[in-house]
């Protein structure tokens, strides 16, 4: 904590089915007194992706589901762009991020204000990488498959997580709501980082993609949920069903040296092969706007570690478990791990669009009056943006938050915002670019949304 300036973390550690520790530090929030402690609640970010797989085993062991269920099944009204891949991609494919749609998908949204369905119906609309071929990281197509488990259980998520899962492991201060985990007096509030250090400005509220995403606990409850899956998940999962979810079912990086192995993932769990030579089941979480978390077991050894932290993630939380993994396997820490991870983090934080940090150009002057730029524009992923004259001024608004940026010249029809929110880092400056025909803008490119090469919105 003092190398990084996190203001509160906590920590378990799980051995042969028992908590042999679990601790807080630091405080819940800068500038109040209340301490983190064991039973602080959390926001877990990614680390929800493993909890909810434990979920989906536990269905799969009952046969409500099985890994290989196609999602159209249940969900009849999801689609991807490709016919083919839509009638066959199934549970494991989107919890084992190999569907083919591209990294992040349907983040953005999230950010403008959809609900889950609505983000969960525009994912049609994305390209595709080949099926089964290719790793990319996406929050919303996991959440597509539990949502297809809940519906084959007759439920909603969030509460069949709650009836095969915490209540019966008597995780008492775990949910996959929002609403439970702000209605909680000891929980820890989100801290973002800034060019003076960590500051509470920001709540993330992460409902849309709760079975990625959402889930909040505290460690104590990370360390029953630990035991539970060193045991293989008995007695709540039935033997063999969370197996295929903590074995290799994608290759996530190939190995940079002659002496490295692969990373793999399986579904929803993080699988690695240590220099030890045991396997490592491990995942990490993060939020920009408040939230570092981790955990790593050693199946080998009936040991595992979960540290969660209330701040934007720079290594801290993966330095301390890996630390840690050093000690039980070597005796000794082998490197530092804290500052290692924080240069894998670092990128996280670079400022979004090819103007930023750049000197906004002198007195730059609009090509046509604002008159010309404002009007509706439509977009079939994103909807609908409205862009309105104030006086001189032009204001974007876009997706159902109706949030509102002002345009700022630019040169001739561009101008740029500053954009918000989970996947905009601070510093971050999009170019909104128009197209113009007879004296009227016909079009306009926002930046910030054109990732995949979907930011054009027509008049």
């Amino acid at each position: 904590m003092t190398q990084t300036g996190i203001p509160g973390l906590a920590v378990a550690v799980v051995r042969d089915g028992a908590t042999v520790y679990a601790k807080g530090f630091g405080v819940r929030k800068l500038g109040e007194p209340a301490r983190v402690d064991a039973d602080t609640v959390f926001q877990l970010a990614s680390v929800s992706k493993s909890i909810g797989a434990t979920v989906v085993a536990q269905q799969v062991g009952a046969g409500v589901v099985q890994w290989d269920t196609p999602v159209r099944q249940h969900l009849p009204w999801f689609a991807l762009a490709d016919d083919w891949v839509t009638r066959h991609v199934t549970i494991g494919d989107l919890y084992a991020h190999r569907s083919g749609l591209p990294d992040h998908a349907g983040d953005d949204l999230e950010d403008m204000g959809y609900d889950r369905r609505a983000v969960l119906e525009r994912l049609r609309h994305l390209p595709l990488h080949p099926f089964r071929a290719h790793y990319a990281y996406t929050n919303f197509g996991l959440t597509a498959a539990a949502e297809a488990v809940a519906a084959a259980a007759g439920r909603d998520w969030e509460s069949l997580s709650e009836e095969v899962l915490y209540r019966p492991l008597g995780m008492t201060a775990t949910s996959s709501r929002f609403a439970d985990f702000a209605a909680r007096a000891n929980r820890a509030h989100g801290h973002i980082r800034t060019a003076s250090g960590f500051a509470p400005r920001f709540q993330r509220q992460p409902d849309a993609q709760s079975p990625a995403g959402g889930v909040s606990a505290s460690v104590r409850d990370m360390a029953r949920w630990m035991s539970l899956v060193l045991r293989g998940g008995t007695p709540i999962v039935a033997p063999g069903a969370l197996l295929a979810a903590a074995t290799p079912q994608v290759i996530t990086g190939e190995p940079a040296a002659l002496d490295a192995r692969v990373e793999t993932y399986g579904y929803g769990f993080g699988v690695s092969v240590m220099p030890s030579g045991r396997v490592a089941l491990s995942h990490s979480g993060a939020f920009l706007l408040g939230a570092g978390t981790t955990y790593l077991m050693l199946p080998s050894l009936g040991i595992g570690i979960a540290v969660l932290s209330n701040a934007a993630p720079v290594g801290a939380v993966e330095g301390i478990a890996r630390s840690f993994a050093d000690l039980v396997q070597f005796g000794r820490v082998t490197r530092d791990w804290t500052s290692g991870f924080a240069g894998l983090m670092a990128p996280m934080f670079a400022p979004m669009g090819h103007w930023a940090g750049e000197r906004r150009p002198d007195s730059p002057v609009p090509h046509l009056p604002a008159s010309a730029y404002a009007g509706r524009y439509g977009n079939a992923y994103f909807g609908e943006a409205e862009v309105t004259a104030e006086g001189d001024a032009l204001i974007l608004t876009v997706g159902p938050s109706r949030e509102r940026h002002r345009l700022e010249p630019w040169s001739s029809n561009s101008f740029t915002y500053r954009p918000g929110g989970e996947n905009a880092p601070e510093g971050s400056l999009s170019e909104v670019s128009f197209e113009v025909a007879d004296g009227h803008a016909r079009a306009m490119t926002v930046e910030f949304l054109d990732e995949n090469r979907l930011g054009t919105f027509r008049r």
